[in-house]
């Protein structure tokens, strides 16, 4: 509720979130939604509550609207305004495997007879590479999730092909992650020092970097409270010189990451 208060309109869930847990939450503190407010799901997954890893793959095109289902009930939506096809190309996290390696091409018609029928309004793609990204193209995607920070750029390629065909990019894990082999952008020495010579925090310096590198953002970093909200809300006022673009532009690798292996190959 205090997200919306301070003008955020951009709100990302998913069913397996709990499961259902964030989307009750969701509808329990917003609805009745506001106009304005896009509420962007994501299927693919399934949980389990197994750990150390609680979810499982649910790419097959009858899980895919199974779960627009359970986000228009859980939502109390007769439309979700985005959902994401939460793909499992790239890493870290739950592997398809067996009958769970679907093409995109298959699970893409399911997603476009769902916008058809009116249940979703417009398609996004995650966690895949830029050439799944072009397949995915023609069906008028609006947005892809992929990891990305201004340390781990190795989605750079991924990023300006959005960016020219303008398609919104969706960073997850924009400031790291506690993925083993994620950096931590506010740990970085560089982005440190900049954030004490301009009087904020490292986290606010990451998410600054990360607009105005691209246009194109829409950022959803993760928050634990209203301070943490607060802080990330903040990264919006921040001004980066000339002088800290090119430092924090020269941190970042755009080679492949080896936590970020493909395990699908479409």
């Amino acid at each position: 509720r205090r997200a919306v208060e301070l003008g955020v309109n951009h709100v990302d869930t998913a069913s397996f979130y709990g499961p259902g847990e964030v989307n009750r939450r969701i509808r329990a503190a917003l609805f009745p939604y506001a106009d304005d407010l896009v509420i962007v799901s994501k299927v693919g997954a399934r949980f389990t509550g197994e750990q150390p890893m609680p979810l499982a793959a649910a790419q097959k095109p009858a899980e895919l609207r199974a779960a627009v289902e359970d986000d228009l009930r859980q939502l109390g939506l007769d439309c979700v305004p985005v959902v994401n096809l939460r793909r499992m190309d790239l890493g870290p996290g739950v592997a398809a495997e067996g009958d769970q390696q679907v093409d995109v091409d298959d699970q893409l018609a399911e997603m476009i007879a769902l916008r058809d029928e009116g249940k979703i309004g417009a398609i996004g793609i995650s966690a895949v590479p830029v050439d799944v990204v072009r397949r995915a193209l023609p069906a008028g995607i609006v947005c892809v999730q992929n990891a990305y920070s201004a340390l781990d750029r190795s989605q750079e390629d991924t990023l300006q092909l959005c960016a020219a065909a303008g398609v919104a990019w969706v960073p997850y894990f924009p400031l790291g992650s506690s993925f083993p082999g994620f950096p931590k952008v506010a740990d970085h020495p560089v982005v440190a020092e900049i954030a004490g010579r301009l009087g904020v925090t490292g986290a606010q310096v990451g998410l600054a970097w990360l607009l105005a590198h691209a246009p194109n953002t829409l950022l959803i970093p993760g928050t634990r409270s209203v301070g943490h909200l607060e802080e990330n809300l903040g990264a919006g006022d921040v001004t980066l010189d000339a002088e800290a673009l090119e430092r924090l532009d020269a941190i970042g690798t755009t080679e492949p990451q080896p936590h970020r292996v493909e395990s699908v190959q479409r």
